[in-house]
């Protein structure tokens, strides 16, 4: 079955297209960005980054990791009720996702463990959650992560 593309106008990679069923859409937005949408997902030249762009606004876009392969042990537990917001009624239905921050000043690369991007990969509706374990945090140092699970 042919896939449907959407073409997506970025900042830094140009016109690219994207297949549909990449179009995510949060109904109450990203902390901060309120009022953007809908976004798309598309490769990273690294791995195993992604970048989540707005539809919106072509200079908005994050950087995500999967926290799992940074993290070993990561947990999140998310309010059934927030889940149901985007119609998960099944743990598997469910992607996660840690917004990175690269720091213009060369300090460490970080993703926020506290904050994760939870997707309903069945009808592409999202949020962001906002974990109360203290054990999570903003600014988890990447490269220290993925050097220390290289070892393991």
């Amino acid at each position: 079955m042919e896939q449907n593309k959407v073409e997506v106008e970025t900042k830094t990679l140009g016109l690219v297209a994207v297949d549909s069923d990449k179009i995510i859409e949060f109904p109450r937005g990203l902390f901060g960005f309120e009022e953007f949408h809908r976004y798309a997902l598309i490769e990273a030249e690294f791995r195993p980054f992604i970048w989540m762009q707005s539809l919106d606004e072509k200079n908005l876009s994050f950087l995500l990791v999967d926290p799992f392969t940074i993290v070993d042990g990561y947990q999140i537990d998310v309010d059934d009720k927030m889940l149901l917001e985007i119609g998960v009624d099944n743990p598997a239905d469910v992607v996660v996702y840690a917004i990175v921050t690269v720091p213009t000043d060369g300090g460490p690369v970080t993703a926020n463990l506290q904050g994760p991007v939870v997707i309903n990969r069945k009808n592409h509706h999202a949020l962001q959650a906002i974990l109360s374990d203290s054990k999570w945090t903003t600014k988890h140092n990447i490269v220290s992560a993925l050097k220390s699970h290289a070892k393991n």
